[in-house]
């Protein structure tokens, strides 16, 4: 456990020396507060900006606050998921091309303990983030467009975190099989994305996908409920993230002894 502190401090240490911890949440709080902002003063932007033909009145009712939570969520999928994958997807592999990690691994270090302190660096920042501009954004909406049950909001939020763990021990997987990091990004947002519109378009066929999870938040927000098939995607997704993480620690274990043997 002691080795496993040493090092978690490490990847702690390097994430406050890159900033990772200040500009992380900041990101996420800009696009939190988007939302709420965006949809308040829509009206007025399209009056003032929109070019519409004089005397012409715009009534653009405000959405409910469930659909702005919902939108936050959206804009976390996308932007929110760009910036982490590009802030994580070199997390093993850059160590891997400039030959750090050997610096490492050399001592009496597990690579089990190797991963999993990296693993659980990259989901506290990530969803320490997530909480901070998800929080925003329940402030803004309460504030200017309409209140949702607590209890919606909080086990939607928390759904969509399962979702967030899912994509960043993906990140992390392949980071750690693969040198480019190019490909770890191509890789994890292509999956991402290729399991969010399947989930959306063939959702009987994909009811155990991680994709689903998003949706399942979705319809907490709304009406305090998930959809059909909640507890098998749920269940899917900690399965996977486990199959994950123990599948890479072997095959990345066993690339590495054969680069020793190699040698």
């Amino acid at each position: 456990m002691r080795q496993w502190m040493v090092l978690f401090k490490k990847e702690w240490t390097e994430s406050l020396r890159n900033f990772k911890w200040l500009w992380l949440p900041i990101v996420f709080i800009v696009l939190g507060v988007m939302q709420p902002i965006t949809s308040y003063y829509f009206a007025d932007i399209i009056e003032n900006f929109g070019g519409l033909p004089e005397g012409a009145v715009m009534d653009i009712p405000l959405p409910t606050g469930a659909e702005v939570l919902a939108g936050t969520l959206g804009q976390f999928s996308q932007i929110g998921f760009l910036v982490l994958v590009l802030a994580f997807m070199g997390t093993v592999a850059t160590e891997k091309t400039s030959g750090t990690h050997i610096m490492v691994l050399v001592k009496p270090v597990s690579y089990s303990s190797y991963l999993t302190a990296k693993w659980v660096h990259i989901l506290m920042l990530t969803l320490g983030s997530y909480v901070i501009g998800f929080s925003a954004a329940v402030y803004y909406t309460f504030l200017l467009i309409d209140q949702v049950p607590m209890s919606h909001v909080l086990s939607g939020a928390l759904v969509y975190a399962v979702w967030i763990s899912f994509v960043m021990t993906l990140v992390l997987c392949l980071s750690a099989l693969f040198n480019s990091s190019a490909l770890v990004a191509f890789g994890s947002l292509g999956t991402a994305l290729l399991l969010s519109i399947l989930s959306m378009y063939v959702p009987e066929l994909m009811m155990w996908s991680p994709g689903m999870l998003s949706s399942h938040s979705y319809s907490l927000f709304f009406v305090g409920e998930a959809d059909e098939g909640f507890w098998l995607s749920m269940g899917a997704t900690v399965a996977l993230m486990v199959v994950m993480m123990v599948s890479t620690i072997l095959l990345f274990n066993k690339k590495e002894l054969a680069k020793d043997s190699g040698a």
